[in-house]
C-alpha cells in the first residue's frame, strides 16, 4: 500500500510523512512530493520515494502519484491559484490510479463565507464529482498562527485582530497531521467529511490573557475594524493578498465559522487536542 503526500516539503505535509513512519508505515510504500526535493532529501535517505510535484503540470503530477493507493491532497497556499492546483491534482491522482484521496479543506466550509472558503468547498464538490472515493478534512485554524506572532505581540502589547468575541477552534499542526495519518492508515474512512477543530475554543482577548499569565507580561486584545487591521498587517509587512485573507478571516471568526464542537479532531488522533496553555509554553520555551 502506497500513500502519496503532497506539499511534503511544506509544513503540514512533512508532519504527515513523519507520523506515517512513527506509526511504522514503511519507508518505501510512503511518497513525499514537493516542488523542490532537494528539501526532502533526508527522506529519501531514510527510503522514502520523493518525487518532483509542480501542481501546474498535471503530467508530472500524475508520474509523482504513480503507484499510490491513497493521496493525501495538503491544499496549496496561494488562494488565487488554490482550486485550479487542486483540480489538476485530483485529475491526476484519479488518472494514476489512486482508490482514496484525503483533501485538507477549512472548518465549516461548506457554510462559511471567509475568501478561504470558496476554494475549499468548490474543490470540496470537485472531488465528489471525481469518481474517486475521497475524505474531507476540515482543517481549523492552526495554533501556530498565534504562537508565531507572539514576538509582536509582546513588543506592542497587543493583540491584533477584528474578530470581536469570537471563538476559535485551533489546534496544532501536529493534531491536524496525526488525523490525515489516521484517515490515510485505517479503512472506513471513504466519503467521511470531518469538522477538525481543538477541543477548547477561545477568543482573541482570551488567546491575550494566557499570554500574558505565561509571560508575566500584560497583553490585550486590540479590536479594530478589518480595514485598519487589514493596514496594520500591511505595515507588519504582510503582502496585500494575505493581509486582505487574513482580515477576512477574521471577520469569519467572528461570525462563527472557525469554531465547531465537532470531537472529530479527539476522535480520530485518540487524545485531547493540544491546548492553548501548552502551545504557548512550547512556543516561549524553544
Amino acid at each position: 500500500m502506497s500513500i502519496a503526500v503532497t506539499g511534503a516539503t511544506g509544513q503540514l505535509g512533512r508532519l504527515v510523512v513523519e507520523d506515517l513512519l512513527r506509526r511504522g508505515v514503511a519507508a518505501h510504500d510512503i511518497i513525499a512530493t514537493g516542488r523542490n526535493t532537494d528539501r526532502l532529501a533526508d527522506l529519501a535517505e531514510r527510503g522514502v520515494h520523493v518525487r518532483q510535484a509542480d501542481f501546474t503540470d498535471p503530467t508530472g503530477l500524475t508520474e509523482a502519484f504513480k503507484g499510490a493507493r491513497k493521496v493525501l491532497l495538503v491544499s496549496t497556499t496561494t488562494v488565487g491559484e488554490r482550486f485550479d492546483n487542486h483540480t489538476r491534482a485530483i485529475d491526476a491522482a484519479a488518472l494514476a490510479g489512486a482508490e482514496l484521496i484525503a483533501y485538507t479543506s477549512t472548518l465549516n466550509a461548506h457554510t462559511a463565507s471567509m475568501i478561504l472558503a470558496d476554494a475549499h468547498a468548490r474543490t470540496e464538490r470537485y472531488l465528489r464529482d471525481s469518481g474517486v472515493p475521497g475524505v474531507v478534512l476540515r482543517n481549523g485554524w492552526y495554533l501556530e498562527n498565534y504562537t508565531s506572532q507572539i514576538p509582536l505581540y509582546l513588543r506592542s502589547g497587543v493583540v491584533p485582530g477584528s474578530a470581536g468575541a469570537g471563538r476559535v477552534s485551533a489546534a496544532s499542526r501536529r493534531d491536524y497531521a496525526e488525523a490525515a495519518a489516521t484517515v490515510l492508515t485505517a479503512e472506513g474512512h471513504a466519503g467521511s467529511v470531518y469538522e477538525l477543530g481543538g477541543d477548547t475554543a477561545f477568543s482573541l482577548a482570551e488567546l491575550a490573557t494566557a499570554l500574558s499569565a505565561a509571560t508575566g507580561q500584560e497583553v490585550v486584545y486590540g479590536d479594530l475594524p478589518a480595514e485598519r487591521f487589514r493596514s496594520a498587517l500591511l505595515d507588519a509587512g504582510l503582502p496585500a493578498e494575505l493581509a486582505e485573507v487574513l482580515a477576512d478571516s477574521d471577520l469569519g471568526l467572528k461570525r462563527g465559522e472557525l469554531f465547531t464542537d465537532s470531537p472529530d479532531l479527539s476522535r480520530l488522533i485518540g487524545r485531547p487536542t493540544t491546548t492553548l496553555t501548552d502551545a504557548l509554553t512550547g512556543a516561549l520555551g524553544s
